[in-house]
């Protein structure tokens, strides 16, 4: 394992050797050998068993560039790629970038004013998207204006689907990429705060950052890793598709995240690894369904994405008979990654030092050329290990900033290149990184900072908790005060008062939750982080009534 160590001005390093930076385009990054790997299945999908192999997958990448080349794509232009995950995803991504474009991955469930802000800020040009999701694609496209041409991976009339264009007959494009310059990604973030922004993502950032992965990601030809995290967020398109793809393992691709079919595909396609966020690991923990499956080829769990509690990893670990569930840290302005818990952080290797298993709820140690400062949110001074503060992080995968938004990228991005990431954590003496929260969802009481990650994880204990996530709102003397919104387990009658009481006994006096409500749900996103922003505005509403 990376076990970092720290020097002047308590910046930590990583106990990995630094990674040259790697000066390819992301399609030969991952794709580089794929003519040695042939015939093994690169994507199957796991509905329907359609299987692409490596060959095949590399064949059809090279044809759909062609075409689109000769249909005018090309190097600066932006392609809005719009879909659920599917096995043709991957053959779009890198078919764009063969041609000197950027992909700009676009939610499936965006509105049309949505996706419209999104194609009109970033410029793209063209639409790839699927038959279901038309409606709403056309509709954003003449809203935003600039479209040329919208594609389908699968078929509706009107249109050309990307399927047929593979079958044309064009020249190889061969646009001159810069590596360090020339854009691969363009996803939308909202950053620390604010509304969304096209994160600019350069095929040196993107490939760098998976080889700086490549000491703690265990997975290889042989290997079987199920996608069901979307594709179109960072952490799906690196965890789920560039980094296997790279490595020859195959990639089970399911559209959603739907228990049944999950651990349904799990058990038939014999998945080793799954990449997982906070409620996948709640619903394998707790849901009785899981019982129904065998799991036991499951070799490997890693939750990213959001803030996990340790003793939901540990009932998680303990049900699928697994040593732990790992964690890894990182953001969509970090291409995305700079910490992993090593999938074996007993062994030594000849790379880092033998150290113990991570502690209770750390995200991992520094990735390979990665560099981290804790600041304090008082002074502004670094941090020494076990001191709290904000996170800001210096390496090969900070982005190349903000679209269009100078202001903006110098804001989080200081002049000597540490970005300042918006999370509160702590380092150990040994390396290990701990997340707390984010700094503006900190609930300040009465001059005390309160954590609602801390309290959620609390409330996710309880054994009639289904689900929970905590805000700060204002009481009759204008303090700010945490509140619970709690989802119960089907069948249970807890009330407002039990759950008061039940974090009053475990918790200091000033963290006490002093308001609950109850839902049929929390509101997530796709990764499955909180929609505070939701529960806020619901609270907004309710006040206002």
């Amino acid at each position: 394992m990376a076990s970092p160590t720290s020097h002047d001005s308590h910046v930590f390093r990583s106990a990995y050797p630094d990674v040259a930076p790697v000066e390819l385009p992301i399609h030969e990054a991952v794709l580089g050998r794929a003519a040695e790997y042939g015939a093994r299945p690169a994507l199957v999908d796991a509905l329907t068993g359609t299987t692409l192999d490596y060959a095949r997958l590399d064949h059809l990448s090279r044809r759909l560039a062609a075409a689109l080349a000769a249909s005018g794509l090309g190097k600066g232009d932006v392609l809005a790629l719009h879909s659920p995950n599917s096995v043709l995803f991957p053959v779009v991504f890198y078919a764009a970038s063969r041609c000197g474009a950027a992909v700009t991955t676009v939610h499936p469930l965006a509105t049309e004013a949505e996706f419209a802000r999104q194609l009109t800020d970033s410029r793209a040009s063209r639409i790839v998207t699927v038959a279901a999701l038309l409606d709403t694609a056309r509709s954003a496209a003449q809203r935003a204006g600039g479209i040329t041409e919208i594609l389908l991976c699968d078929r509706a009339d009107g249109h050309r689907s990307v399927l047929d264009l593979t079958a044309e007959d064009h020249p190889d494009p061969a646009p001159e990429i810069d590596p360090a310059t020339d854009l691969a990604a363009l996803p939308y973030s909202s950053g620390t705060t604010g509304a969304p922004k096209g994160v600019m993502l350069t095929h040196r950032n993107i490939a760098t950052n998976l080889a700086q992965l490549a000491p703690v990601m265990a997975n290889g030809p042989g290997d079987r890793i199920l996608a069901v995290l979307p594709f179109f967020h960072i952490y799906g398109l690196t965890a789920l598709m560039n980094a296997p793809l790279r490595n020859g393992a195959t990639v089970v691709v399911l559209p959603r995240f739907d228990l049944r079919p999950f651990l349904t595909a799990i058990e038939q396609h014999r998945i080793t690894e799954i990449y997982t966020a906070p409620p996948i690991v709640l619903a394998l923990a707790k849901h009785p369904m899981v019982e129904e499956f065998d799991l036991s080829s499951l070799r490997r769990v890693l939750c990213a994405a959001a803030p996990l509690d340790a003793g939901l990893a540990a009932a998680c670990a303990r049900r699928l008979g697994l040593p732990a569930v790992l964690q890894a840290y990182g953001m969509t302005e970090l291409s995305p990654a700079t910490h992993v818990v090593p999938p074996d952080t007993a062994r030594p290797t000849t790379t880092a030092p033998r150290a113990a298993g991570p502690p209770p709820g750390a995200v991992g140690t520094l990735l390979p050329s990665t560099e981290l400062r804790i600041v304090s949110l008082e002074t502004g001074r670094d941090l020494g290990p076990g001191e709290t503060g904000e996170i800001a992080i210096r390496g090969p995968q900070v982005m190349r900033g903000y679209l269009g938004r100078p202001a903006e990228t110098d804001a989080m991005i200081d002049p000597d290149g540490w970005l300042h990431t918006g999370d509160i954590g702590r380092t150990d003496a040994a390396g290990w990184l701990h997340v707390v929260d984010r700094v503006k969802e900190l609930i300040k009481y009465k001059g005390y900072q309160v954590a609602p990650a801390d309290l959620e994880a609390l409330l996710l204990a309880h054994e009639a908790v289904a689900d929970a996530a905590v805000i700060g709102v204002t009481d009759d003397d204008g303090n700010e005060i945490p509140k619970a919104f709690v989802v119960r387990r089907q069948g249970a009658a807890l009330t407002a008062d039990e759950v008061i009481a039940y974090v009053a006994e475990r918790v200091a006096p000033y963290k006490k939750v002093r308001r609950v409500e109850f839902l049929d749900s929390v509101p997530r996103a796709t990764t499955g982080k909180i929609l505070r922003r939701e529960l806020r505005a619901r609270e907004r509403n309710s006040t206002v009534r």
